[in-house]
């Protein structure tokens, strides 16, 4: 969703993992319901949001990326929604399904970006995206994500400490502009309060100074 820099970020190997570049012809096949999810999911990558697409989330969904984590579907609306007024154009270049099973839909994908302000400049980004099922609509025509994380490296998320702070403020600042309009105020049921819960899904403690590190990292590259 946000989960690149600036146009005049400095490359490192932790944002490009030439590993996720998909491949097309090698990519799992999807019976129709799980199909339609990804045209979804990748037609809100490419700034094409819309209230159905944005239901193909719970409620209580979370999506979580390199510089951006929300945890409810209102806020999640608000960043897909923010896309366009960030991006003039973004295409989904290719992707390829590396896993489908009755937990996860794993999706490599590689997405061009048209910075909105500079027609220009352009970013061209590999990532690995985990689609983590609703288990109550899995096996329907219409099935929801309860858990989207976009990796653009092995490397897990931490949610604790500055970044986690910082990627939490960088979501409201991403969407803030937006909330009041007619397509966000549809899931305005859906926000929560100061509630950070996490769900069930855990992750890998780091230490302090690593902490540091990635902050120093992301706010370079904004």
């Amino acid at each position: 969703m946000s989960s690149f820099p600036s146009p005049s970020h400095k490359k490192s190997s932790r944002i490009h993992n030439s590993d996720w570049h998909p491949e097309p012809t090698k990519s799992l096949p999807l019976n129709a319901a799980r199909q339609a999810l990804v045209n979804d999911i990748l037609a809100l990558y490419s700034c094409e949001p819309t209230v159905d697409r944005i239901k193909r989330y719970t409620p209580d969904c979370v999506y979580d990326d390199q510089f951006v984590f929300v945890n409810d579907r209102y806020r999640m609306a608000g960043q897909w929604f923010a896309l366009p007024k960030l991006f003039r154009e973004s295409r989904t270049v290719a992707y390829q399904v590396v896993r489908s099973d009755e937990e996860v839909i794993q999706v490599r994908n590689k997405q061009s970006w048209t910075f909105q302000n500079l027609p220009q400049k352009s970013a061209t980004i590999s990532s690995l995206i985990t689609l983590s099922l609703d288990p109550e609509t899995v096996s329907s025509d219409f099935i929801r994500v309860k858990h989207h994380k976009d990796q653009a490296n092995e490397q897990d998320y931490s949610h604790h400490l500055l970044s986690f702070t910082f990627k939490k403020w960088q979501a409201g600042q991403v969407a803030k502009h937006i909330m009041e309009s007619p397509e966000i105020e549809t899931f305005r049921e859906d926000k929560r309060g100061g509630s950070e819960q996490l769900g069930e899904r855990k992750y890998g403690e780091r230490r302090d100074e690593e902490e540091h590190e990635e902050l120093g990292f992301i706010m370079e590259d904004c």
